[in-house]
């Protein structure tokens, strides 16, 4: 009995822990989803309620832990499928022209996100949740058109 006990406290509190996946609340959604999916499902097969019925149960509750907390709380990181900093970077998702505008904005503005080329990693994410800080802004680090709007509004030309 204590056995089971135990696993159950496994199974509700390792996605939880582990739901914390990405910036946003999809991502964050998502990845606990998924670990919570695989928790369970291995915990399920071991404690005989079956995979299945465990890959449902940790899913749900991954993804409610994923969806109801936030990168303050608890942060691993970029969910894989966005990339890595390290080794080969894969082509970003973002559009090369309004990530070039948004550093070189943020040079104007005597922030460090790198050289204006375009091409978002570790530099220029950093500058950018510095900018949003300083400006009470929501912080995500993202190079989207609502950030390079604010900067256009801090530092024309």
């Amino acid at each position: 009995m204590y056995r089971k006990l135990g696993f159950g406290i496994v199974a509700l509190g390792l996605p939880l822990l582990l739901a914390a996946c990405g910036d946003t609340t999809e991502d964050r959604a998502l990845s606990g989803a998924g670990i919570g999916a695989a928790s369970g499902a291995i915990i399920g097969a071991v404690t005989g309620i079956g995979p299945g019925a465990g890959a449902l149960i940790g899913g749900a509750v991954g993804a409610t832990a994923g969806a109801v907390t936030d990168s303050s709380q608890v942060n691993l990181g970029k969910p894989v499928w966005r990339g890595s900093a390290g080794g080969s970077q894969p082509a970003s998702a973002y559009d090369e022209g309004t990530v070039r505008n948004i550093q070189a904005g943020l040079q104007r503005l005597g922030y460090d996100p790198g050289p204006a080329d375009g091409r978002f990693g570790p530099q220029t994410e950093a500058a950018i949740r510095r900018f949003q800080q300083d400006n009470s802004l929501p912080v995500d680090g993202q190079p989207t058109a609502a950030v390079w709007q604010q900067i256009q509004t801090r530092a024309p030309g």
